[in-house]
């Protein structure tokens, strides 16, 4: 199976969509799109979330398209019919990975402690998301574990910002970081797309 950062393809950013139409996630996707992003991950946190993932990969299909949010099997049949590119969970059960295991798309599996990283290691994950990154130890905890569990490889997610990103990126077990500080609610009511493109490609340059 393609892993999830041979999907990603060099990019470093994860750039999440939470969208309350599929319309608002379809000018998400394309002011993302401009900046020269080539995936995007719409969380499914909304009831419109599942619409909004078909619609972008209708609509925008130069993108790949993935979804998060991912708890359960229901919400991952779901994700996987709507025609999700790859799949990423906030947190991980020996339930929950079993089912992933049997995914025919890249996954990649939420964990936030030493414990969890280790299950998901034993279920074959050796990319991993640590979310919250913040509340989790952040970059300390990450270049901590590094030598403990030399396989795998993280993309961290929840409190990661413009400001902080190259802290994360700077260490040999980071292949990409996750954030929604490049489309900020504001932006969004404000239908100020023009401001999310600007930021995904500041957050592109370093």
């Amino acid at each position: 199976m393609t892993r999830f950062s041979e999907l990603m393809s060099g990019q470093t950013l994860l750039p999440i969509i939470q969208a309350n139409s599929p319309e608002e996630g379809v000018n998400i996707a394309r002011a993302m799109a401009a900046s020269g992003l080539k995936l995007v991950e719409v969380v499914l946190r909304t009831d419109a979330s599942i619409d909004a993932l078909r619609a972008i990969k209708q609509e925008v299909p130069e993108l790949k398209v993935g979804a998060g949010t991912i708890i359960n099997s229901e919400i991952l049949a779901q994700a996987l019919s709507a025609g999700s590119d790859f799949i990423v969970t906030p947190a991980v059960s020996s339930d929950l990975l079993s089912e992933l295991t049997q995914c025919t798309v890249p996954v990649l599996p939420g964990v936030s402690n030493t414990g969890d990283i280790l299950m998901a290691l034993e279920f074959g994950f050796k990319e991993q998301k640590l979310f919250p990154a913040s509340l989790s130890g952040g970059a300390p905890f990450l270049s901590a574990v590094s030598s403990v569990f030399r396989e795998v490889s993280f993309c961290p997610t929840g409190g990661v910002s413009q400001n902080n990103k190259s802290d994360y990126l700077s260490l040999n077990n980071v292949f990409a970081v996750g954030g929604t500080w490049v489309a900020k609610k504001e932006w969004v009511e404000a239908s100020d797309w023009q401001s999310i493109t600007t930021a995904c490609s500041e957050a592109l340059k370093d």
